[in-house]
């Protein structure tokens, strides 16, 4: 039995639009508040001692939601990335972000550099916020640059392993992450992190986002270290 050591969370955050219409509020209202939860969770996450935490903000399929809703979730990202992000920033949180960042607006992506570059010193704690992002897209991404690299002959095909691949990720440096948590019932990855969460622990919990705790966090993490993890091994 190998003990659990929990490095890294990643949270597919649904039901902000249920959570809004089951108050009989717009679902922009149910996207604003589930985006001041992600500052509580955050910090939470890092009182409880564990370094890297992934956020699925905003998927590379959103794009194909309404234009009021993209327009709207936009301008709630310029906002938060100019003024609540800092409340992390004070807290030593280092920020980054990963994703297709040419499908974002220029102003935003500045917004984004900015937060990099001010929180990189931070090493208490790092949220990674995937926006316009898409696993499947980051894989191919991965495959055309090796394919480039060894075409140039920068590197020959006998040099690809596992480590080769994940290095070549927007998640390198970063540990894979130990646990999934995604909620509002929803169980399926929605091309999340494919490649990094081979050997994830995936908790489902029918909690809306918006309303989803601390305590609910620390009850997880809690059910977590009480599973015996093997790795493959009978």
């Amino acid at each position: 039995m190998s003990k659990n050591i929990l490095e890294h969370i990643a949270i597919i955050m649904d039901g902000n639009g249920r959570w809004a219409l089951k108050r009989g509020l717009p679902r922009t209202a149910g996207h604003k508040k589930g985006a001041e939860k992600v500052l509580e969770i955050a910090k939470a996450a890092k009182e409880m001692g564990i370094k890297y935490m992934t956020i699925y903000a905003f998927s590379t399929e959103n794009w194909k939601r309404s234009k009021e809703e993209v327009d709207t979730l936009m301008n709630l990202l310029r906002e938060y990335l100019s003024n609540d992000f800092q409340k992390l920033l004070d807290e030593g949180i280092r920020i980054r972000f990963i994703g297709e960042r040419y499908m974002l607006s220029d102003d935003i992506v500045q917004k984004m550099e900015k937060l990099e570059n001010l929180s990189a010193s931070n090493t208490t704690a790092t949220l990674q916020v995937a926006l316009s992002y898409g696993s499947r897209a980051e894989i191919v991404s991965m495959v055309k640059n090796i394919a480039l690299k060894i075409k140039d002959g920068d590197m020959s095909i006998k040099e690809i392993d596992e480590k080769t691949i994940s290095d070549m990720l927007y998640t390198k440096d970063i540990p894979d992450p130990d646990i999934l948590i995604r909620t509002s019932g929803e169980q399926r990855l929605s091309n999340f992190l494919l490649w990094q969460m081979a050997y994830t622990e995936f908790f489902f919990t029918d909690t809306y986002w918006p309303d989803f705790t601390k305590e609910e966090l620390k009850q997880i993490v809690e059910r977590y270290n009480g599973r015996e993890r093997r790795y493959g091994k009978n």
